[in-house]
């Protein structure tokens, strides 16, 4: 006779326990993390890492957003905001924030946009 078998956890919250070492969100740096940051490596996954940060550090040799990142590995964002945090902290990844809008709602800059016509007619 077999051993009874554990029920498995089909929400996946049992494996995501795991993966984040039971922290259920980031701190520190990570915090002001949105969809819309991009992601770069800032070193090379390393044997031993954990595997979901090895993938990570893999994808993100271009800048990748935190929202495609999270598309490709499957991971909800808290899940992936608390990964990305260990690396952040291990200035293993670098966060850049996407840049504000100087007077959203405007339009664009009438005069950037002249400076680069200008640019363009003289070539």
């Amino acid at each position: 006779m077999s051993a009874p078998r554990r029920p498995t956890d089909p929400s996946g919250l049992e494996r995501y326990y795991v993966l984040t070492g039971g922290r259920s969100g980031p701190g520190g740096a990570a915090s002001s993390l949105d969809v819309a940051t991009l992601i770069v490596s800032r070193a090379a996954p390393v044997p031993g890492m954990q595997h979901e940060h090895e993938e990570i550090l893999r994808r993100c040799r271009q800048p990748l957003s935190v929202a495609e990142l999270g598309a490709h590995l499957g991971l909800p964002f808290n899940i992936l905001a608390v990964l990305l945090a260990d690396l952040l902290e291990a200035d293993r990844v670098e966060a850049r924030h996407p840049v504000a809008a100087h007077g959203a709602g405007r339009g664009p800059d009438l005069a950037l946009l002249e400076e680069v016509l200008s640019g363009l007619q003289r070539l």
